[in-house]
């Protein structure tokens, strides 16, 4: 599957017309049955782009629509909460805790990142008392986040699932027998929210571009902001938020898993309306933490190694990462020259089909 030329639409950002990238939808419920037809445009999204919108409005995935919403239910409640109150436990492992605005880079030179995060990682939820602070440790919360974190377990594994069948994988050699759940490993459930930013003007800025260090990520977010950078692109473009859908990406695991053969997505968030609170919700489905794998500088590594790795370069300052292997932030995938976007003197209309709208986002 070749990558689309066709533009159908644009977004006004930082002065400029910026193209919004069109993307395949895949079915789960047709990926569920192993239709061969759905696993060989599944297999060619991920290696042709990394990426794909998933169609959850099925029976077999409503329940997961319905897990969402709750989950941004909780996130407000634990966002609006007090800073000490969230910061309770701080960060307790890379893959475990709260980090607060400006944790890392920015998406824009000399900025600090514009969001605050929560991450519950899916082996710490199943212990008897897990490290979450008590603002959302009550019953009904616990129980949502349970929800969250299986139900993404189980739509990342059938992807995974169907990527082995469409590949011919048999045995040990399938995916999923690389991140099987009763083996330690870092898979998280991620909660973002997005401070209101103006990058006119202010130092704390969206989410520098990176892959994930993930084999899948299963995102949620209702709002405009995600942007990507299919392979061979000149530069980023904005992904549309389509009601019912969640947008998978392959990360640099499964990319390494396949030898190489995957393509990791390339992709940041910017704050495309400057007074807007954006949240997000990422499941990171990761490796079993000894998994060995091959990456792009040839190093023979673990699933955790590379995690750790990865995650001291993304909370590094810029200096830093200009010291980690040129691979590091973007899983070995390669970019065409970049074009700088100028810093807008003020917030642009948001143009969507020739027609400006006053807010952008579902």
């Amino acid at each position: 599957m070749a990558i689309s030329t066709e533009i159908p639409q644009t977004v006004q950002w930082q002065g400029k017309k910026v193209p919004v990238y069109p993307m395949e939808t895949i079915d789960f419920s047709r990926l569920l049955s192993q239709e061969p037809a759905e696993l060989e445009r599944l297999v060619r999204c991920c290696q042709d782009e990394g990426y794909f919108y998933l169609d959850l409005q099925n029976i077999d995935g409503r329940r997961m629509l319905d897990d969402q919403q709750e989950t941004l239910k909780l996130m407000h409640r634990f966002f609006e909460s007090p800073l000490e109150a969230k910061n309770e436990f701080g960060l307790v492992s890379p893959h475990l805790g709260y980090e607060p605005v400006g944790s890392r880079t920015g998406v824009l030179a000399n900025t600090k990142d514009g969001y605050e995060m929560i991450k519950v990682s899916r082996d710490e939820i199943q212990k008897s008392s897990p490290h979450i602070p008590a603002v959302i440790k009550n019953s009904p919360d616990i129980k949502v986040l349970e929800n969250a974190i299986a139900g993404s377990n189980i739509v990342t594994k059938a992807i995974l699932s169907g990527l082995s069948t469409g590949l011919g994988l048999t045995g040990a050699s399938r995916f999923e027998n690389s991140h099987r759940n009763d083996r330690p490993s870092t898979s998280t459930l991620a909660m973002m929210h997005y401070i209101p930013s103006d990058p006119a003007k202010d130092h704390n800025i969206g989410h520098q571009k990176h892959t994930d260090i993930s084999s899948l990520t299963l995102l949620f977010s209702e709002q405009w902001g995600l942007q990507i950078r299919p392979p061979g692109a000149r530069e980023f473009g904005f992904v549309e938020p389509r009601p019912g859908t969640a947008v998978v990406n392959v990360g640099d695991s499964l990319r390494f898993a396949s030898g190489h053969t995957m393509q990791s997505c390339i992709h940041r968030v910017v704050p495309l309306d400057p007074l807007e609170h954006r949240y997000s919700i990422a499941y990171f489905l990761r490796a079993e933490n000894a998994t060995m794998f091959t990456d792009s500088e040839g190093r023979h590594i673990t699933a955790g190694q590379w995690h750790d790795e990865k995650f001291f370069a993304f909370t590094s300052p810029p200096e830093l990462q200009a010291l980690a292997p040129s691979s590091m932030i973007l899983g070995g995938m390669t970019e065409e020259d970049d074009e700088v976007a100028p810093v807008a003197a003020a917030p642009a209309p948001v143009t969507v089909n020739g027609l400006k709208e006053t807010a952008v986002g579902a």
